[in-house]
This record gives C-alpha cells, structure tokens and sequence, in this order.
C-alpha cells in the first residue's frame, strides 16, 4: 500500500528544528526519570531492615507509605491539566520540580511514621504537573506520525527512571546511609532547572491556538468526552496496565528480597533490568507503531494491536510466580514487564489519536489519574494479601486478573464507533 500523504496534523511540528524538538523531548524524558528517582527511594529504604526497625513498621505500615503519594498525586491530575493548559507548560513544570526536590530531601528529616507519610503525600503535589505537561508539549511539538516515538521515550523514561534509580538509591544508601540517599538524590538532581529554562519557550497555548484555527472541525465538548466509552474503556485499561507497573515498583524490591531471597545490591539490579527491558521494548514499540502508520495502515488499528499485545506478554508474570525456581521467577519478572513495553507508548497514543480535538492537559489528566489510582490500591491489595495469607501467591494472582480486565477493556469499550464526533 502507497503511503499517504500527510495530514496538516502530521505536517506541523510546533515551528521549531527537529533538531531542538528532539532535545527537549530528551530533556523531557530526563525530567520524568528525576520524578520517577524520587518515587522509588523510599521502595528501596522499606526493603532495608535499619529502615524498618527505626520506624517500627509492619507490612500494612509499609503498604500505607507505598500508596501515600499517590493518594495526592492521582487526586491531582485533571487539576493539574486544567493547570498546564491555562498556564502552558515551561513554568508549572519547573515550579513542580523545585517542589518534588525539596520534599524528597526533607524525607532525611523525618523522625517518625507521620512524617514520612506527610513528605510522600506532599511529594504527589510537587510530580502532580509532570505527565500533563510533558503529555502538552508533545501533543503540540509533534506530529502523529512522530508522536509515538516522542511519548515512547516519554513513558520508556517511566520506567528508565526506576531502572536506574533502584541500584543507585541502593548504592548510595548502602555507601552513605539511607538518609544521605534522600539527600543526595533530591538536591542533585535540581540542576536540570538549567537547560530547561534556556531551551524551552512558553508558547505552547500558542500553538494550540493556531492548530483549532487550521483544523476544520470543531473541538469536541470535554463533557462529551466525559461520556464516551472510549474514555471509560482507557480509564480501565489504563488502571489495569498501571497496576502491574505499580506492583513492580512498590513491592518488587521486597519480593525479590524476602521471598527470592536476593541480597540488596542484587535486588537494586534485577528490579533495574525489569525496569530497563520495559524502556526498550516501549521505545521500540512507539516507533514501529509509527513507521506502520506512516505507510499508511490504520493508526487505531495499529496502536491497539500493540496495546493488546503487550497486556497478553504482560500476563506471563503468573508463570514465574508459580514456579519454585529462582531462575524461572527472575526470567518472567524481566519478561512480563518487559513485554507491557508494547502497551506503553501506544495506549497513550492511542488516546490522542480517537479523542483529538478536546482539552489535552485535562484529557491527559483523566488517563494519569486512571493510571495512579493503582498507585494506592497496588501497595495497599498487596500488603494486606501478603499479611493474611503469609505469601506473595495471592498478590501475583491479583495482577495476572487486572491484566486480562486491561484486554477486555481495550477490545469491547476502545473502539472507534464509540469515540465522541
């Protein structure tokens, strides 16, 4: 099939040089591996028995302190999208950074369960803008046919950031103590304020602007958006996708360690390679997807394939769970989330290509507050399975069941007939 020729969507690209797109695009994804540094080094200091005996903490107190970011960080997101669409994205993103750093430092203060839990909570406030945001600029930066690799990388530096922020928060805690991690980890990484603000211009409302004056159809009513399947069949999938991711970063440390029986530093690595394999295999995915669409296949047929694919991948974490072997175990846990790789860059896609004309911070906003929900109930469902059976098999069953509700959602409710006209 000849390709097609390229929609005005496709040709726009923000009016800047490939060249500066693609670098803040990569100042973007380092922005979103800070956010994600500072989310899972308290993961890391549970794992630590000094950690847990200083605060005294039972399975359920560290279920609670796993969730309790995301208790403001979900409530956060459509706010935080009318935010970033009223105020563009350069200022609120950065405003947010200083926030997360700073909150993240002061966890080397804290003295007591309270404290913690307060620190993680404020901490969602500060990452609140961070999807939204990011989510924006690509959306009015690039075109269709480089939007999957643009929000490949994106969502890939989702899960660079636990990649490589595990073994270093385990590095830095076993060299210099657990509260010089928070320490360290908040404060350096401020220095990213720097190219951020001299490279990035707040024009992206203007851009907006000039791409509903060129399009011929009117942007559709965000209460109709509200009432369409296709977001309610996104809501679900999305909170069914996250709730693996989530699992994986709140209590994959601990599970390899207490159950698999791995020393710290080979905790840090394995969660890292699981981590890592998923950036790949998102990246890979996002521009495949793309180059098909660029050929002329169907993008919503395209981007829901992989979507699909990668909930299917995904489901073999059961397998390992199952099996006694601790090869077997470690080869699913890097397999199965690497394999929702599929799933990551194409699922957000996906949304912007059936829902095009609405409000994209409050829009995003929607997906990122399906998509932290299971940020509470993850760490939450898996602490108090794990205290009242005394295993991680119930645990595990419990995400091999959201991962098949993820697939029935994207093949009933996420369907083009079902987006709002």
């Amino acid at each position: 099939m000849a390709p097609k020729e390229p929609t005005e969507t496709q040709k726009s690209g923000g009016g800047i040089t490939s060249r500066r797109r693609w670098t803040i695009v990569g100042l973007l994804c380092l922005g979103m591996m800070i956010a994600y540094f500072d989310r899972v080094n308290l993961s890391v200091a549970l794992a630590l028995p000094e950690f847990k005996s200083t605060f005294q903490l039972t399975d359920q107190d560290r279920g609670a302190l796993n969730s309790a970011f995301f208790w403001s960080y979900a409530a956060l997101q459509i706010p935080a999208g009318w935010f970033v669409d009223r105020f563009g994205v350069k200022f609120p993103f950065a405003a947010g950074l200083v926030i997360w750093s700073l909150l993240s430092a002061g966890t080397a203060f804290a003295g007591s369960v309270r404290q913690l839990f307060t620190l993680r909570v404020l901490l969602g406030l500060g990452e609140s803008v961070v999807t939204p945001a990011g989510m924006r600029w690509i959306r009015f930066n690039c075109a269709e046919n480089q939007r999957g690799l643009a929000v490949g990388l994106y969502m890939a530096a989702a899960k660079v950031g636990p990649a490589v922020g595990t073994p270093l928060a385990a590095f830095l805690m076993i060299h210099y103590g657990w509260r010089n991690m928070f320490l360290i980890l908040g404060l350096g990484c401020m220095l990213w304020l720097i190219p951020w603000m001299l490279l990035v211009k707040n024009n992206d409302r203007e851009l907006e602007k000039t791409m509903v004056k060129k399009s011929a159809a009117p942007p559709v009513a965000f209460s109709r958006v509200l009432a369409s399947p296709v977001i309610w069949g996104t809501v679900i999938g999305t909170f069914c996708y996250q709730y693996f991711v989530y699992f994986c970063m709140t209590w994959m440390p601990a599970y390899f360690v207490e159950h698999r029986n791995l020393s710290l530093n080979s905790m840090g690595w394995y969660t890292g390679f699981t981590f890592m394999g998923m950036a790949l295999v998102a990246t890979a995915a996002g521009w495949v997807a793309d180059r098909m669409i660029d050929r002329g296949m169907d993008p919503v047929k395209v981007r829901k394939g992989f979507t699909i694919a990668g909930f299917l991948v995904a489901s073999t974490e059961l397998i390992g769970a199952m099996s006694d072997s601790t090869s077997v175990a470690l080869f699913f846990a890097i397999f199965s989330l690497s394999g929702l790789g599929l799933t990551t860059a194409n699922y957000w896609a996906l949304t912007q290509t059936l829902i095009p004309g609405a409000a994209v911070g409050r829009i995003v906003g929607i997906q990122n507050c399906a998509a932290n929900l299971p940020g509470i109930a993850a760490p939450l469902i898996t602490g108090w399975l794990k205290q009242t059976t005394g295993s991680y098999q119930a645990p595990m069953q419990a995400i091999w069941f959201f991962l098949l509700l993820g697939v029935a959602s994207y093949v009933f409710l996420v369907r083009p007939k079902y987006a709002p006209k």
